[in-house]
């Protein structure tokens, strides 16, 4: 998929410098979901934040093998906008007629 990371680096703080398959680049702070609490509390500690890696079957960056972020939230946060072909593929609105 398009909005699939093809590379990452870490930068500071909760930051990252992504890479899409698009061609897509930009820096994406994930402070606000480490926050957020819940399942991203065990990557709080900076330390076990640079500890992800890129998996290639999901096409988004995880920490070990239970905790990822979709990597069309990624790119919608690096873009600041959804992908043509992510509004190509969402599903008509609620009661839209089919064409």
């Amino acid at each position: 998929m398009h909005w699939n990371v093809v590379a990452a680096e870490y930068l500071d703080g909760y930051r990252l410098a992504l890479t899409f398959a698009d061609g897509t680049s930009g820096v994406v702070d994930l402070t606000r979901h480490i926050r957020a609490g819940g399942v991203f509390a065990r990557i709080a500690d900076v330390n076990s934040f640079k500890q992800f890696s890129i998996n290639p079957d999901f096409g988004t960056i995880c920490w070990g093998e239970d905790l990822d972020i979709a990597p069309e939230t990624l790119y919608y946060e690096v873009a600041g906008a959804p992908s043509a072909a992510m509004l190509r593929e969402a599903p008509p609105p609620y009661g839209a007629k089919k064409p």
